[in-house]
C-alpha cells in the first residue's frame, strides 16, 4: 500500500543503518502504539490516553514508518467494526428475516417493533462509528503534526483528516454490505411505507376542513417541463401551500434520523431507494383506490393534488430536515444525496433544492399517469359498455396515453379483451355491433384522427363479416329508435342514423369560418404542427389531418357495399309498411331523408317510391270512402262489412321487393268487399286496375262468447280460419284446411295461435292423420279457472315465426344466383377444383349476356355456401369440388 504521506514511505535500506539504540526505541514506540490502538478502540469513550498514543505514533512517522502506522490503525478499525460493529447490527434484524409484512396480512405491532429496532441499530452503530472518528482523527492529529513539523508549516491542514475519512468511510460501508441481509432492503421499504401512510392520514385529517384539495394549481404539466430550470412558481406553491409538513414534526424528524443514520453508515442510495419505493408503492395504491371501479368522474386532478399534499411535502420536510441544500459543498462522502441541488440551482437564502423536487414531481407524475393508464387500459371494455356515462375515464385515459405515449399497448390490449369477451359465439351480432359503435366514439375522443381506431376495429370488422345476420341488424341499428342497443329507450329521434347526422351538423357548425382565408390559415396552422404518423397507421389511409372518423362509413365497411345495405333497409322497409295498421309513415320519411344524405338519392330512389305509394294510398282510400256518400247503400246484412272497415295499401309493384304469395279463401263478405273496393278504385283511377294480396295486411277482429269478450289483430289467413268456427262449431283438420284453401301443415301451424289462447281446443280424430278442433264458448270449456269482469281482452298477434310478408334479401340472392348455377357446375366439371375468387372472375368474364352477372364476392361466397349446405358442391383448403 502507497503511503499518504510518501517522502519518506518505508525504506528497509534505512532501518538496516539504524543503530541498536534506534531499533529498541522503534520496537518500544510500536509495541506501545499497538497496544493503545486495541486499547483505545475498544475502549468505551475514554480517550485518556491520547496524548500518548499521539506521540508514540508522531516518533514511528519520524523514523518514516508513517505509512505503517496508517495501515495497521485502519486494520485494527476494521476488524473491531466487524467484529463489534457490524455483526451486533445485523443481529437486531435476524428475527424478522421471515416476518416482513405483507400487504394481505398488516400486523401493526409488528410494523412498531421493526420500527423501534431500526431507530435503536442505527443509532448504536451511528454512535459507535462517531466513537471510531475520533479515534481516528486522534491519528489524523498525530500525523498532520508530523508533516507540519517535516515541511514547516507549509502543509494542507485538511488533507490528511479528509484522505483518513473517506478511506474509513469506504471500510464501514464495505464491511456492512459484504454481510448485507438479503431480507434487510424490505424492512427499509416496509418502515417507509409505513411512516407515509401515518403522513397520508395526518394530510387527509388536515384536508378535510378544506372545500377543495389542489384545485389552485393550475400550471399544467407541459408547461413545467418546458421550464426545468425556472422553477421558483412550483417551488413557491409547494412552500406555502399544503404545508402540512415541516422539518419540526415530530414524524418527520424520526424519517429523517434514520435516512440520515443510513447516509452515515454508507447506505444513501439504499435508504433513497426504499423512501423512494415505498412512495411509488403508496402513489399506486392511491391511484387504485381512487379509480378502480369510478368510471363515471375524472381522477387524475385528484391524483396530481395528492402528490402536492403528500409526496413533495415530504420530500421538501425531509431534504429541508437533512440540509442537504445548505451544506452543497459538504464534502464529506456518502452524506451527499443525489437529490440536493446543485449550488447555482438553489434560491439564495431560501434553501430550496428546487431542481430535486421538480424532478421528483415529474417522476412521481408519470408514474401516476402510467399506473392510471395501465389501470384503464385493463378495464377499457368495461369503459366501452359504460360510454357515454364513462367519458370521464376516456378523458383521463386520452391525457395519460398524450403524456406516456404508449397507445400500442392500449391496441394490443383492447384488441386481446375483444377476441376473448366479445368476438366468441355467445355474443349476439346487434351487441356486438352496439359495442363497436360505442368503440368507436370513445376512441375518437382519444384519437380523432382515427389512427388506433382502425387497427383496432379490424378484427371486429373480420369477426362480423362471417356472420349471416349482420347486415340485418345493422339496418335495424340505423334505423330502429334503440339506436342499435336492445336495452335503449324506443324513441324513434334516437335512432343512430339520426345521432350521426347530428353529430356531423355540430362538427360543420364548428368548423364554420366566416374568414375567406380560413382555408389556407387551417393549412398553415397544420403545418406548423405536423407530426408523423404513429407506425400502427395504416398508409393507405393517408395522413391524420387529411382523416375524418366516420361512423357510418366504418360500419358499412364492414359489409363492403353500400348497395347491400340498401338492400336490406328496402326489404326490411317493405315488411315494416306491408304490416302497418295506418299511413302513419313520418319516422320513414326521416329516417330515409337521413339516408339519402349519407347514400345518395339515386340509391334510394326505390324506398322513395314505396312511401310515396303509401301516401297515395291514403289519398285514394280516402276518396274512395268520399263516393260512398253520394251513393245509396243496399241494406247490409249481418255478415256484410262496410267499406269504412277497409284499408288498402296500394303498392308499385316494380319497385319493391318480391312480395310472398299465399293463396287464402277469405269469407264470402270480406270476398265481396275486396271485389266492391277494386271497382271503385277503377272508377278514379282509369284504367288501373287492382290485383289482390289477400295473405297481407292485418285484420282487427273482436270475438264475442257466451262469458267473455276478446280482441285481436291478426293477420287475413288467421282471421279466415277463425270465421270458419262462426257457423260450424267443430271442424277436422282437413276440412277446414280445404275451406280456408292452404296445405293441412300450413293450417296446423297457424292454427296453434288460437290454441295458445284458448279460443280453440284441439282432439285426435279417428284417423290419427286428422286433428279436431272445437270452439270454446265459455271459460269453463277451456279448463282454465278464474272469473269473468266483463271487460274485452285485447290482444296482438303478429306473423308466425319464419313467415314473412317480403322475400328475405338471402332468398331473393338465391333466386337470382340460381340461374348461374349451371355454369358453375360446368366450370368444377372441366376444371376440377376451383378458388372462390377464379369462381368470380370467370362468371364476369363469361356472363355478359342476358342476366350479366353483376354480383360481388360476398355474394357468390354465401351462394356457394349454399349450394355446399346442400351438398351439391365440397368445400376442401380454399377450393371447390364437385359432390361426388
Amino acid at each position: 500500500m502507497t503511503c499518504h504521506t510518501s517522502s519518506s514511505g518505508c525504506d528497509l535500506e534505512k532501518l538496516e543503518s539504524l543503530s541498536d539504540d534506534s531499533i529498541t526505541e522503534i520496537s518500544e514506540n510500536w509495541n506501545g502504539f499497538c497496544s493503545l490502538s486495541e486499547a483505545l478502540l475498544k475502549g468505551s469513550g475514554d480517550l485518556s490516553f491520547s496524548d500518548e498514543f499521539v506521540m508514540r505514533a508522531k516518533n514511528l512517522c519520524k523514523h518514516g514508518l508513517s505509512s505503517l502506522v496508517e495501515q495497521h490503525f485502519l486494520r485494527c478499525i476494521e476488524e473491531i467494526f466487524e467484529r463489534n460493529g457490524a455483526k451486533r447490527f445485523w443481529s437486531y434484524f435476524e428475527p424478522y428475516r421471515n416476518a416482513a409484512p405483507s400487504e394481505t396480512n398488516k400486523d401493526l405491532i409488528l410494523e412498531e417493533e421493526i420500527q423501534q429496532v431500526i431507530c435503536k441499530a442505527l443509532e448504536e452503530i451511528s454512535s459507535q462509528k462517531q466513537f471510531q472518528e475520533k479515534c481516528l482523527l486522534l491519528l489524523a492529529r498525530a500525523l498532520q503534526s508530523y508533516e507540519e513539523d517535516k515541511l514547516q508549516g507549509q502543509a494542507n491542514p485538511d488533507s490528511t483528516r479528509v484522505y483518513l475519512f473517506s478511506k474509513y468511510q469506504l471500510i464501514v460501508s464495505s464491511v456492512l454490505l459484504a454481510s448485507l441481509p438479503h431480507h434487510f432492503p424490505g424492512i427499509l421499504h416496509w418502515y417507509f411505507k409505513g411512516r407515509l401512510e401515518e403522513l397520508s392520514t395526518i394530510a387527509a385529517a388536515n384536508s378535510e376542513d378544506e372545500e377543495e384539495l389542489g384545485m389552485d394549481d393550475k400550471m399544467d404539466l407541459d408547461e413545467k417541463s418546458k421550464l426545468p430550470y425556472k422553477c421558483g412558481d412550483m417551488d413557491s406553491d409547494i412552500n406555502h401551500k399544503y404545508t402540512v409538513f415541516s422539518e419540526n414534526n415530530k414524524l418527520v424528524k424520526n424519517i429523517g434520523m434514520v435516512v440520515r443514520n443510513l447516509r452515515n453508515i454508507g447506505f444513501t442510495s439504499m435508504a433513497e431507494d426504499a423512501y423512494a419505493s415505498a412512495i411509488f408503492f403508496l402513489l399506486k395504491d392511491k391511484v387504485h383506490d381512487l379509480a378502480f371501479d369510478d368510471y363515471r368522474s375524472s381522477v387524475l386532478e385528484s391524483i396530481k393534488a395528492w402528490i402536492q399534499v403528500v409526496p413533495l411535502q415530504f420530500l421538501r420536510a425531509l431534504l429541508d430536515y437533512l440540509g442537504d441544500f445548505t451544506n452543497c459543498n459538504d464534502p464529506s462522502p456518502g452524506l451527499k444525496s443525489p437529490l440536493a441541488s446543485h449550488p447555482s440551482l438553489c434560491y439564495s437564502g431560501t434553501g430550496i433544492p428546487s431542481e430535486g423536487l421538480v424532478r421528483w414531481q415529474l417522476r412521481l407524475e408519470y408514474y401516476a399517469y402510467e399506473t392510471l393508464q395501465d389501470l384503464r387500459i385493463a378495464k377499457l371494455f368495461e369503459i366501452i359498455v359504460d360510454y357515454p356515462d364513462s367519458a370521464p375515464a376516456i378523458e383521463d385515459l386520452k391525457q395519460c396515453l398524450e403524456y406516456t405515449g404508449q397507445h400500442s399497448k392500449l391496441v394490443d390490449s383492447f384488441i386481446s379483451s375483444l377476441r376473448y369477451r366479445l368476438l366468441t359465439a355467445g355474443a349476439s351480432t346487434n351487441d356486438i355491433l352496439h359495442q363497436y359503435v360505442s368503440t368507436i366514439k370513445a376512441l375518437r375522443t382519444i384519437d380523432p384522427a382515427g389512427v388506433f381506431l382502425e387497427a383496432v376495429g379490424e378484427p371486429i370488422r373480420e369477426y362480423l363479416r362471417g356472420r349471416k345476420d349482420t347486415i340485418k341488424c345493422i339496418v335495424t341499428m340505423l334505423t330502429d329508435g334503440t339506436g342499435g342497443n336492445p336495452n335503449g329507450p324506443g324513441s324513434s329521434g334516437d335512432s343512430l342514423l339520426e345521432e350521426l347526422n347530428r353529430d356531423e351538423e355540430s362538427q360543420e357548425n364548428t368548423t364554420v369560418d366566416d374568414d375567406i382565408n380560413s382555408d389556407d390559415k387551417q393549412a398553415w396552422i397544420n403545418a406548423q404542427n405536423w407530426e408523423p404518423d404513429p407506425v400502427e397507421a395504416d398508409p393507405s389511409k393517408g395522413s391524420r389531418y387529411r382523416r375524418k372518423v366516420d361512423i357510418l362509413g366504418m360500419i358499412v365497411g364492414i359489409i363492403g357495399s353500400k348497395d347491400q345495405l340498401v338492400n336490406e333497409y328496402r326489404v326490411m322497409l317493405a315488411e315494416k309498411l306491408l304490416n302497418k295498421s295506418d299511413y302513419d309513415i313520418d319516422a320513414e320519411i326521416r329516417t330515409l331523408e337521413l339516408l339519402k344524405i349519407h347514400f345518395g338519392e339515386s340509391s334510394m330512389q326505390k324506398c322513395e317510391i314505396m312511401l310515396n305509394d303509401l301516401i297515395d294510398s291514403k289519398r285514394t282510400n280516402t276518396n274512395i270512402k268520399a263516393t260512398i256518400k253520394h251513393q245509396p247503400q243496399p241494406e247490409q246484412r249481418d255478415l256484410d262489412v262496410s267499406l269504412d272497415n277497409l284499408n288498402a295499401t296500394i303498392i308499385s309493384s316494380n319497385f319493391w321487393p318480391p312480395i310472398q304469395d299465399e293463396a287464402v279463401n277469405l269469407p264470402e263478405p270480406v270476398e265481396q268487399l275486396l271485389t266492391d273496393y277494386a271497382k271503385r278504385y277503377t272508377e278514379v283511377k282509369t284504367p288501373r286496375k287492382l290485383i289482390w294480396k289477400k295473405n297481407l295486411g292485418s285484420v282487427k277482429l273482436e270475438l264475442q262468447f257466451e262469458d267473455r269478450a276478446m280482441q285481436f289483430n291478426v293477420t287475413p289467413l288467421h282471421a279466415s280460419i277463425i270465421m270458419q268456427f262462426q257457423d260450424q262449431k267443430k271442424w277436422i283438420s282437413k276440412n277446414l284446411a280445404a275451406a280456408v284453401g292452404v296445405p293441412v301443415d300450413v293450417l296446423n301451424r297457424r292454427i296453434n295461435f288460437w290454441i295458445s289462447k284458448g279460443v280453440l281446443a284441439e282432439s285426435m280424430g279417428a284417423d290419427s292423420a286428422d286433428h279436431t278442433f272445437t270452439l270454446m264458448e265459455t271459460m269453463n270449456d277451456t279448463g282454465k279457472s278464474g272469473t269473468i269482469d266483463g271487460g274485452c281482452e285485447e290482444l296482438l298477434a303478429g306473423e308466425d315465426d319464419g313467415e314473412r310478408s317480403v322475400a328475405s334479401v338471402e332468398d331473393q340472392l338465391r333466386k337470382e344466383m340460381t340461374v348461374y348455377e349451371k355454369f358453375i357446375t360446368g366450370m368444377l366439371t372441366n376444371f376440377g377444383s376451383m378458388a372462390l375468387d377464379r369462381i368470380h372472375n370467370t362468371l364476369k368474364m363469361f356472363c355478359i349476356a342476358d342476366p350479366t352477372y353483376d354480383k360481388s364476392l360476398q355474394q357468390l361466397q354465401s351462394f356457394l355456401s349454399g349450394l355446399v349446405a346442400e351438398e351439391k358442391l365440397e368445400f376442401r383448403d380454399g377450393m371447390y369440388f364437385l359432390k361426388k
